[in-house]
């Protein structure tokens, strides 16, 4: 069905907002934007050729909140809504509600988002038109017994996955009988919070897997085109972190089957606009349908410069009604996409908050930046954590690698720990730039044990804590010098105060305390006054960006007293568990 509209309300934020209001600008079409309070400066925001503000804090009462984001449509007189990724993306309620309101949706038609957002349902139409699936439970289970009988059918291990949503949230595996009831809680929890369903299905877990993915466009007019494929193994809790493409070292019938297969699954429920069908391929060559996105991926970044396809724009032009081509542009070259993450590596990837108060992004032959941060942003926990995405292009993988390592090197991003120290890393790791030995868990199992990140500016870290750099010469070579900031303001000579480092989940040898390594909200605590923990023990969980994160004894201790209960909102620091 096509539309015809000329404003398109974004019910998003950050890079992929940004994204799409020069998407709609290259087409000729107004943008809007919605934000909240502490977003009122943000590129996509001032970009945008209209701006409105979310009256709420954190995504429930903001980019959740359908009723004010279809409000906010009429009145900025708005004629349809493009819903990013992630948020209300998938929802086929958002969908129905939007077209019920005389506005037109850029995404697929509410069946079909109900036929793929559930994985059960996904996994019948994957089963329908014979593409490859792994044995499992084909519905949600009902309660744990049935999750214990149906796992000793299939056989351990065996993967936990929410029915509603993606993105790695609600996605738990068990080793064994023992360790399922613990995956299936965990899972449903997250899920509940991620999506506010917790239904979950059982699948038998394809060991050192491979994650393949196909980036896909589909029309109104009955034409599926897959555009690209793309791996995307180096993955962290199942949150990708490094994607690339095309996909390395596939078999022309490997290709094959992942286009046969993602066509016909599309096609079935008669999709329209961008999607991902998403794969594992074992070590053996097998290659099983895990799901399918209904939605443009935050990877669509390297499958577009591959390709030179606008995948945004065909979204847009998609839902006006025009017809894709025959066929699309072969894959030339290859591109990396780094994700850049508020997250602190060298400590469990504890989701980092701070003000940016030094950026200098790479430039330069290949690179692309998709950002939606910028000197002076302070990064809360409100909103997901990803502040950025690099993306690389060579002639081939091996240029892209270089120009890779030069474009990390070149990147300055200093207030708020993130993930560049550890792609610095991957890209002149062995497995990653020659033997690619990769796999879904490689990351957390091989790579990350013997990891160290350099210690990096953190949001306890004040404008007068920070170091600047000065070019001095001393013999006409010249140096650059790290001095304290405070030395540089005028010749003020303020008190330079010893750089503060954050507060992490451990057990202080001062105190006895465990503390919360951010601010988020008790999810379980897991212990009670008067038990004995050894190092490694599970003591809580706190969840903050819609991510659950285990805090865990790093000795043995007796436990003395439990300072907060499930639900507790805490700040970083606040004291959780104290020891005798």
């Amino acid at each position: 069905m096509s539309a015809q509209f000329s404003k398109v309300l974004i019910a998003n934020r950050g890079e992929i907002a940004l994204r799409i209001v020069r998407a709609c600008r290259d087409l000729g079409l107004q943008s809007v934007a919605v934000y909240t309070s502490t977003e009122s400066n943000a590129d996509f925001v001032r970009f945008a050729d209209d701006a409105w503000l979310l009256p709420g804090t954190g995504a429930a009462t903001t980019y959740l909140d359908m009723r004010a984001l279809i409000d906010i449509a009429h009145r900025a007189g708005a004629q349809a809504i493009h819903p990013g990724y992630g948020y209300l993306a998938e929802s086929p309620e958002f969908a129905r509600a939007v077209t019920e309101a005389g506005l037109t949706w850029i995404g697929p038609a509410p069946e079909a988002l109900e036929a793929l957002g559930d994985k059960a349902g996904a996994r019948a139409v994957a089963e329908a038109v014979g593409a490859p699936t792994t044995p499992g439970s084909g519905r949600a289970v009902k309660d744990i017994e049935d999750a214990l009988n149906i796992a000793d059918t299939i056989g351990y291990p065996v993967a936990v996955k929410a029915v509603h949503g993606g993105g790695g949230r609600g996605f738990r595996t068990a080793a064994n009988r023992e360790d399922l009831p613990t995956a299936l809680e965990s899972a449903s929890r997250e899920a509940v919070a991620a999506f506010g369903r917790g239904e979950c299905l059982l699948e038998k877990q394809i060991v050192r897997p491979r994650h393949i993915e196909t980036q896909c466009l589909a029309d109104s007019h009955g034409n599926v085109v897959v555009v690209s494929t793309r791996d995307c193994s180096l993955q962290r809790r199942h949150q990708k972190v490094v994607e690339e493409a095309p996909a390395p070292f596939l078999t022309d019938e490997q290709n094959q089957i992942l286009v046969d297969a993602s066509q016909k699954i599309l096609s079935h429920v008669g999709y329209v606009g961008a999607a991902t069908c998403e794969f594992l391929l074992g070590q053996d060559g097998t290659i099983t349908f895990m799901e399918a996105n209904a939605r443009i991926q935050v990877e669509h970044t390297i499958t577009e410069e591959v390709t030179g396809v606008d995948l945004v724009a065909w979204q847009l032009k998609i839902a006006r009604g025009e017809e894709l081509p025959s066929s699309m542009p072969a894959p030339r070259g290859h591109a990396f996409q780094f994700r850049i993450n508020a997250e602190n590596p060298a400590n469990r990837f504890i989701p980092a908050t701070g003000r940016i108060v030094e950026l200098h992004e790479p430039a330069g032959p290949g690179i692309r930046m998709d950002s939606g941060v910028k000197q002076g942003t302070t990064v809360g926990t409100d909103f997901d954590p990803m502040l950025a995405k690099l993306i690389v292009t060579g002639e081939d993988r091996e240029q892209a690698l270089a120009r890779a390592r030069r474009a990390l090197d070149e990147y300055i991003l200093n207030g708020v720990a993130t993930l560049l120290p550890l792609h610095r890393e991957l890209v002149r790791t062995p497995a990653i730039t020659t033997d690619f030995s990769v796999y879904t868990l490689w990351l957390e199992q091989e790579f990350m044990p013997s990891f160290s990140a350099p210690q990096e500016l953190t949001a306890e870290t004040s404008p007068e804590d920070t170091t600047t750099d000065v070019v001095v010469e001393v013999d006409g070579h010249r140096l650059t010098v790290k001095v304290p900031a405070s030395l540089t303001t005028g010749g003020q000579q303020t008190k330079v105060k010893p750089p503060r480092r954050r507060k992490t989940s451990r057990v202080s040898a001062d105190s006895g305390d465990l503390t919360a390594p951010m601010q988020g909200t008790i999810v379980t605590v897991d212990v009670q006054p008067g038990d004995t923990v050894n190092e490694g023990d599970r003591l809580a969980v706190i969840e903050a960006m819609k991510m659950e994160q285990p805090l865990t004894a790093t000795r043995t201790a007796t436990v003395s007293e439990v300072c907060v209960e499930a639900g507790s909102a805490v700040k970083s620091g606040t004291p959780l568990v104290k020891f005798q």
